[in-house]
């Protein structure tokens, strides 16, 4: 069944590159009306030459109250998609604060500052909505060298079905989506670390970018009406060990 948005306004975080980029495009495909945002202007001027209707937002997560002003310009949203999130590689023993203040700073924190913006949009205009975090089997997972990066999707776990408990009375769900290794920009620089899982993984094969994009429109779309506070692992059967 072809999802469509006709009529509904759709952000995405992290939209320059990778699983972001994707999911704008294909939110456009579906007739919503998309907003991009991404801290590389260039990403987005090549998005926007590739879909002429998408909107875009050149904004830094890490500025908290610029991102605020920002995302409040733009109106009510009825689709969020937190897509941002940065990695540094590095063992826990020799990790820099600053390397920690930066992976919370977007992976969390930048979910919490944009998630409240919105879903406060989300309640005003009493239409409801369906936010969709992205997260990473890596919550669950200790990875050597990433041990900060887990841990922000950890906390991005618990921030989900928080904030699912709290929006549901609004009509507003709330999910993340948990992809095991998809090999983008992020993900290469744990080549090593990461290919490991491939042999513990049943279905042999990791995903493709395509298969989280079809994952955050279902879990966006009415035909999950009723799904809310799940962190849907999107593996291959890896999480059964």
């Amino acid at each position: 069944m072809a999802m469509l948005f006709d009529g509904k306004r759709a952000l995405v975080t992290g939209a320059g590159k990778g699983f972001g980029r994707a999911i704008a495009k294909k939110l456009a495909e579906c007739g919503a009306e998309t907003f991009a945002l991404s801290r590389t202007q260039a990403d987005l001027d090549s998005l926007k030459l590739e879909v002429p209707t998408i909107n875009i937002l050149n904004v830094d997560l890490l500025d908290w109250d610029k991102t605020r002003e920002e995302v409040s310009k733009i109106g009510h949203i009825d689709l969020l998609v937190n897509n941002a999130g940065v990695s540094k590689k590095s063992s826990f023993i020799n990790t820099p604060k600053e390397n920690i203040d930066m992976m919370f700073d977007v992976n969390f924190k930048g979910t919490f500052n944009v998630s409240q913006v919105i879903a406060k949009k989300m309640i005003d205009s009493g239409k409801g909505g369906s936010i969709v975090n992205l997260s990473s089997t890596m919550s669950e997972k200790a990875l050597t060298n990433g041990c900060v990066y887990s841990t922000t999707k950890s906390a991005v776990d618990m921030l989900t079905k928080c904030m699912a408990l709290e929006l549901g009375p609004h009509n507003i769900r709330v999910n993340a989506i948990n992809p095991t290794v998809v090999w983008t920009d992020l993900t290469l620089q744990y080549k090593d670390e990461l290919m490991p899982l491939l042999a513990l993984t049943p279905m042999g094969r990791f995903p493709e970018i395509e298969d989280v994009v079809n994952a955050v429109v279902f879990l966006l779309g009415d035909q999950s009406g009723m799904i809310s506070g799940e962190c849907l692992r999107l593996d291959g059967g890896l999480g059964v060990h």
